[in-house]
């Protein structure tokens, strides 16, 4: 029984770490309510899975909390960018439905928006990542979340499969919804991660390797 409640046990780290996405995930829901803070709540669930929950630094409120403060201004600015763009593919995308079904031609492109918007998606997670990751404008969060998100089609692939997959999950089974957000963030960390280092400075990339980032 020792073993078996003892924090370093497999069992009680999983459990431990299941319950701080679902606190995660409720938070994000929270800061996301009023839409327009959605890019600084991603931005500060990224910060919050990759530094508390894989990296066991700091609590949770306040790992995520900070955050949300730190990358406020910035990241809601990047995030009103991102959210149009959604708008207008969301739009084209019931536009084109409707075609499709009274099997009108060009119903077809139904289908590519839905691609797109899935490639809109993904990249607002990439949008969150290097905004919570690396400092810049709103013009720096914008572009170079862009060029990292050309530049690696299959760790952006990886990522897509998570965005696209926790949608769907959540469509399908509405109570995962608990666990989904951050459970996507989570496992973006680790194709994102690996595309941020292929673009670090040696000395940020010695300081990483450190566990001092």
């Amino acid at each position: 029984m020792r073993k078996l409640l003892d924090i370093n046990n497999p069992v009680m780290r999983f459990l431990v770490a299941l319950f701080d996405l679902i606190a995660l995930s409720v938070l994000w829901v929270v800061f996301s309510l009023p839409v327009f803070t959605m890019g600084a709540a991603s931005a500060a669930l990224y910060h919050a899975v990759y530094h508390h929950v894989r990296k066991g630094e700091d609590y949770i409120w306040s790992s995520f909390f900070d955050a949300f403060k730190a990358n406020f201004k910035r990241q809601t600015l990047a995030w009103l960018v991102a959210l149009g763009i959604l708008a207008v593919l969301t739009f084209d995308a019931i536009v084109f439905r409707s075609i499709y079904l009274a099997g009108k031609p060009f119903g077809w492109v139904y289908y590519a928006v839905l691609v797109l918007l899935a490639f809109a998606l993904t990249w607002t997670v990439y949008l969150a990542a290097y905004g919570a990751r690396f400092n810049g404008s709103v013009k720096d969060v914008l572009r170079f979340s862009f060029i990292l998100f050309r530049a690696h089609p299959i760790l952006l692939l990886c990522v897509m499969v998570l965005v696209v997959g926790g949608i769907a999950l959540a469509l399908t089974v509405a109570p995962l919804m608990i666990i989904i957000p951050a459970g996507v963030y989570w496992g973006s960390t680790f194709p994102l991660e690996a595309a941020f280092r292929k673009h670090m400075q040696p000395e940020d990339l010695e300081r990483v390797q450190r566990g001092d980032d």
